[in-house]
């Protein structure tokens, strides 16, 4: 399957997309990722671009408004680094990007065998990297960017169904460890720093 033929299956039918490349190698979907993330990266850029330009006008705005403040010296520091941090936030987004999809898929493997899936870490790559489709092919947009992330959750749980050949059930269940795992620990660690200031607080 072409680029685009599985950017379409994917989006619209991804079991039977699923299916086509089940007997895939699990490197053709890091390439399909990393060219995903590459236009995703350069979409967000761009949105990053319009906040700073808009910041910038809000700047400029405050000139009558704040006499005091040397506006022309903070816009032209503005300037001066907003090309180094869009390029910064293009590397790091890209790079982060691939890496977390990565260290996602092999933390999501751990439970997906424990309620299971026995195909092989190769497949649960597969179905993080095909699955994050709708994420990267629209998530960029600015306040609906949620609806394309869900969409990309549901897409990946119906990838580890059907590379893993385990039930929708227990696809459910192992998304659901694995997200909730991180959250407990963070929440025990704040619980444990916020009792800890708590108790440095001097009594009345």
């Amino acid at each position: 399957m072409g680029f685009w033929e599985k950017t379409k299956g994917f989006l619209l039918s991804p079991s039977e997309t699923f299916n086509s490349v089940k007997d895939e190698d699990w490197g053709g979907s890091i390439g399909y990722f990393a060219k995903w993330q590459v236009i995703y990266t350069i979409l967000m850029t761009i949105i990053f671009a319009a906040t700073l330009v808009w910041i910038r006008g809000l700047l400029l705005s405050w000139a009558g408004v704040y006499p005091e403040i040397d506006i022309a010296q903070i816009t032209w520091l503005f300037d001066l680094f907003a090309g180094p941090m869009l390029i910064g936030w293009g590397v790091i987004s890209f790079i982060s990007g691939l890496i977390g999809m990565l260290i996602g898929s092999l933390w999501m493997h751990i439970w997906v065998y424990v309620c299971g899936g026995r195909k092989g870490v190769g497949q649960t790559i597969k179905a993080m990297a095909y699955g994050s489709t709708p994420t990267l092919l629209l998530g960029w947009i600015p306040f609906v960017s949620i609806i394309f992330s869900i969409w990309s959750l549901v897409v990946q749980i119906i990838g580890f169904r059907q590379l893993h050949e385990i039930s929708t059930g227990r696809a459910v269940l192992a998304y659901i460890i694995a997200i909730a795992i991180p959250i407990i620990i963070f929440a025990i660690i704040w619980a444990v720093i916020l009792g800890v200031l708590l108790a440095m607080i001097p009594p009345r």
